[in-house]
């Protein structure tokens, strides 16, 4: 499939010194120097991502870039995105919290959103969502009843971490940390994947293909490491965290039945949070989780309050909003009958299908 990195985009612009074009690999430094100097830039905005789209999942990334005199004055990580079963679109970022565009400055922003509409007429994509934040494009849909995103700040000092977490969840960490239950950082993904891979099946939900897990590492180094848990050498819980300026995002985790008995769960993200404040990370964010949920819950028990994000979407005539939310009801007999598969079963169709979900 060819990436769209060749496809030139040409906006009307007000400015004819600011142009857009498609990002090429030589722009990665530069693209994530921006990245990083911007007070809204995210692990999400990282150029990295972009290869994963490409390779990992077979999609089209349309990477784009605003700029002025040479230099970047503002970025927009677009993928399109094709699913049979589930239909199209342009994300920015799919399987991300965030991923809207990050500009400098409000022509180089309506000059990003200019090419993505260019690009939606040239696909014939359905709709346009914009992970953002905060939204901020008249005229534009926005949803912000989905999804919510919790954080909260660390200290350096574990005590006081440990007493900014509500009572009864502050008991419940210290029981665990009272137990024989142990934690590590390993190398590999592979106990991280077992974990993972049946506590979604658990939940009805595909899983990743392992490999994905193995490149987010490979990609981003020490900025991606992974937490287990172990109760007497047996991994019940883990957890892949990425770190970006000073902030912590535990991503992608799950335990095992066992880990519901024993604790394994909070003991996990205690771990977390012990590990990053003894690095020096000031920020944990617990990502996003949906309204309804029982993550949405879990976060909300360890004093963490919803901050919801505006998501935004730009619709072809005739279209009409997504809805791929686990909890509507059209898919309750499909997630019913996941959680009924076989373990390899579920880890061999899950990679497949979740390519139109993200």
């Amino acid at each position: 499939m060819q990436s769209g990195a060749d496809q030139p985009v040409t906006p009307a612009v007000s400015d004819a010194s600011l142009t857009v074009r498609s990002m090429e690999e030589r722009d990665a430094p530069a693209w994530d120097a921006f990245v990083q100097s911007q007070e809204a830039g995210t692990f999400f905005h990282r150029s990295g991502w972009r290869a994963i789209f490409r390779d990992a999942f077979r999609l089209d990334p349309r990477y784009l870039i605003a700029e002025r005199g040479g230099k970047i004055a503002g970025i927009l990580p677009l993928v399109f995105q094709k699913s049979l079963l589930f239909g199209n679109a342009l994300v920015a970022a799919p399987f991300c919290v965030e991923g809207g565009p990050l500009a400098a400055d409000s022509e180089a922003d309506g000059a990003l959103v200019a090419a993505a509409l260019a690009l939606q007429a040239e696909t014939k994509a359905p709709y346009i969502e914009l992970r953002t934040r905060r939204a901020q494009h008249a005229g534009w849909t926005v949803r912000k009843d989905l999804y919510a995103t919790f954080s909260g700040p660390l200290s350096a000092d574990d005590q006081e971490n440990l007493k900014a977490i509500p009572r009864k969840q502050r008991a419940v960490v210290r029981k665990t940390l009272e137990s024989k239950l142990v934690s590590e950082v390993p190398d590999s993904v592979d106990d991280m994947f077992r974990v993972y891979a049946e506590s979604v099946r658990n939940l009805g939900t595909p899983v990743f293909a392992k490999s994905y897990f193995a490149r987010l590492k490979k990609s981003f180094g020490t900025d991606c490491d992974i937490v287990v848990i172990r109760d007497d050498g047996v991994p019940v819980s883990a957890v892949l965290n990425f770190y970006h300026k000073d902030t912590v995002l535990p991503y992608y985790g799950g335990g095992t039945s066992g880990a519901r008995r024993n604790g394994a769960n909070d003991f996990l993200y205690w771990e977390v949070m012990r590990r990053a404040a003894a690095r020096g990370y000031r920020r944990f964010d617990f990502g996003r989780s949906k309204a309804g949920t029982g993550a949405f819950a879990f976060k909300k028990n360890w004093g963490f309050e919803p901050q919801w994000l505006e998501y935004e979407y730009h619709f072809a005539p005739g279209e009409t909003m997504p809805d791929k939310n686990p909890l509507n009801p059209k898919y309750r007999l499909f997630i019913d009958t996941w959680k009924k598969l076989p373990l390899p079963v579920a880890n061999f169709m899950g990679p497949w299908l979740i390519r139109g979900l993200g």
